[in-house]
């Protein structure tokens, strides 16, 4: 089953709960309306791995606005989005544990021969599609830059 397949057999059941479905509902519909914003605005359906880039671009803007509003001391908001995040979730595939991604990252750098912090960027193109909706961004950039300032 693909992912706006599940997408509309959540969408429908979570119409069928009623009071107990709605914030997943509303979660759902959001999603498949970025979905289908990207379709048209690309003319032409979105593969799985297209799809899998919307679903993690959702779940990054939720991110960023949770820090925001702790920030602001909103702690209401904070809790909304924290929900929304565990329901995109459901959509993302497994993630993986920070270890795996420091083991990416030093594969990346032997790979790559990177000698310093200039190579960043021959390292993250090595290492984006292997991590590709699988770990935040944040995180990787972050270990890569640890890796090569040592």
């Amino acid at each position: 089953m693909t992912i706006k397949e599940k997408l509309v057999e959540d969408m429908k059941q979570a119409m069928k709960d009623k009071e107990a479905g709605k914030l997943r509902l509303s979660v759902v519909r959001m999603v498949r309306a970025s979905i289908k914003n990207v379709e048209i605005d690309r003319r032409h359906e979105l593969s799985e791995d297209e799809t899998l880039e919307v679903l993690a671009r959702e779940v990054k803007m939720r991110r960023d606005a949770s820090e925001e509003f702790a920030k602001a001391n909103r702690p209401d908001l904070v809790e909304n989005l924290r929900k929304e995040l565990e329901i995109l979730m459901d959509y993302l595939p497994q993630q993986l544990s920070e270890d795996a991604v420091r083991s990416l990252v030093q594969e990346a750098v032997q790979v790559t021969n990177a000698a310093g912090p200039k190579d960043m960027g021959k390292v993250m193109a090595a290492l984006m599609p292997k991590v590709k909706g699988r770990a935040d961004g944040k995180i990787v950039n972050q270990f890569v830059r640890e890796a090569l300032n040592s």
